[in-house]
């Protein structure tokens, strides 16, 4: 049997140190190749979106084809479901299309629709959620799972604490969404847990012509700026 000699403590912590420059070279990356893209709007939901759902693959694909029509940049997450079809949407509309991919064993690949120079591949989640929110005008969040919710509430966090500036978060699907609104109104802000113009941040739309009106409307005055 072989016995690989066991690492000190010393040994661990220097190979953890070494790993800042990984990190370090996924923001370089990432704030070099997307800070060329110009004003962008984010598209999150589930890759596990299929044709059992069209009506939210198609507005998926809607939406981002409005979005890119007007000028803006469409990010997703990169891989398949909601992700695909508003890289779709976003090429069809003759707009960047960039997918910031994620390193998984066993889930994730590239979509076709995303343009090759701006096809971004991550190790890390949070260095990836970073460039969502330091380049994204609005999120527009399509139904999805923990991965979507997680993309969602991180950026609520920011705002309400004052970290980044406010911008446009959208739920497309009422169906799907109203349960949670209910609950952040009915438990959360009902029993103090936040505050009461919270819930403002959050707005529940189901076409694609909501959602454009309500980001133009954000920013006619605001202007476009960067976050972080």
């Amino acid at each position: 049997m072989n016995h690989q000699p066991r690492k000190s403590w010393t040994e661990i912590q220097s190979h953890n140190s070494w790993g800042l420059f990984k990190v370090m070279a996924e923001f370089v990356h990432g704030y070099e190749n997307l800070s060329r893209i110009g004003p962008s709007v984010s598209i999150f939901g589930s890759a596990r979106t299929d044709q059992t759902e069209p009506q939210y693959l198609q507005a998926a694909e809607d939406i981002a084809f409005k979005l890119a029509q007007r000028g803006f940049g469409v990010i997703t997450g990169g891989g398949p479901g909601i992700m695909e079809a508003a890289n779709r949407g976003a090429q069809k509309g003759k707009g960047p299309s960039v997918g910031l991919n994620i390193d998984l064993p066993f889930e994730q690949s590239s979509n076709p629709h995303i343009d090759h120079d701006k096809n971004l591949n991550f190790d890390y989640f949070f260095a990836r959620k970073v460039m969502f929110i330091k380049y994204s005008q609005a999120f527009v969040v399509m139904p999805g799972g923990f991965g979507t919710l997680d993309e969602l509430f991180e950026a609520v966090t920011l705002i309400q604490t004052g970290k980044i500036d406010r911008f446009p978060m959208i739920l497309v699907g009422k169906d799907f969404w109203a349960g949670l609104k209910n609950w952040v109104e009915n438990t959360l802000k009902a029993t103090g847990k936040i505050s009461p113009n919270d819930t403002d941040l959050l707005h529940l739309v189901d076409t694609p012509e909501e959602v454009l009106t309500i980001i133009e409307d954000f920013y006619r005055e605001k202007g476009y700026t960067t976050n972080f």
